[in-house]
């Protein structure tokens, strides 16, 4: 594992990242974990995944405010229970629930949300974006303090 992530770190992290916001139900904490372990830059690893999950929101995003029925449940697999959650956050908290696309099962209907209800896109992305760093951010901090930890 240590020579796949010497190899292809970032990029992998780049791509888990992204598809973590948008196709598969798959996290990407767990590469970035590996990577900080591995000794990697720590905001480099943060920047990486931050950028690549906030890419795959805009994807969600653009399936909302352009894509159809199959686009958002076929393709995304959002189905309507999960929609209506998303739909009922937004009723509840307005576009301020974007904040939280970083969490499992609804952050990825919220941001197809924020495209169906056509949020503004510099709206959806300072959110969006400051959610999701705000959580590897976390990750990253409570990693190199696990470390630190077990090192002394």
């Amino acid at each position: 594992m240590h020579e796949t992530i010497a190899n292809y770190g970032y990029p992998a992290l780049f791509l888990l990242s992204f598809l973590a916001a948008t196709l598969f139900p798959i996290g990407s904490e767990w590469l970035l974990v590996a990577m900080l372990v591995q000794r990697h830059d720590p905001l480099m690893v943060v920047c990486v995944a931050t950028a690549g999950n906030y890419l795959g929101a805009c994807t969600s995003y653009a399936a909302g405010l352009y894509g159809g029925r199959f686009i958002t449940e076929r393709l995304l697999r959002i189905s309507d229970r999960e929609r209506l959650r998303a739909e009922q956050l937004f009723a509840k908290y307005g576009s301020w629930s974007l904040f939280f696309t970083w969490l499992p099962i609804i952050g990825d209907p919220l941001c197809l949300v924020g495209g169906l209800l056509k949020i503004r896109f510099l709206k959806f992305s300072i959110l969006v974006a400051t959610g999701k760093l705000g959580r590897y951010a976390v990750v990253t901090w409570l990693t190199l303090k696990g470390v630190q930890t077990v090192a002394s």
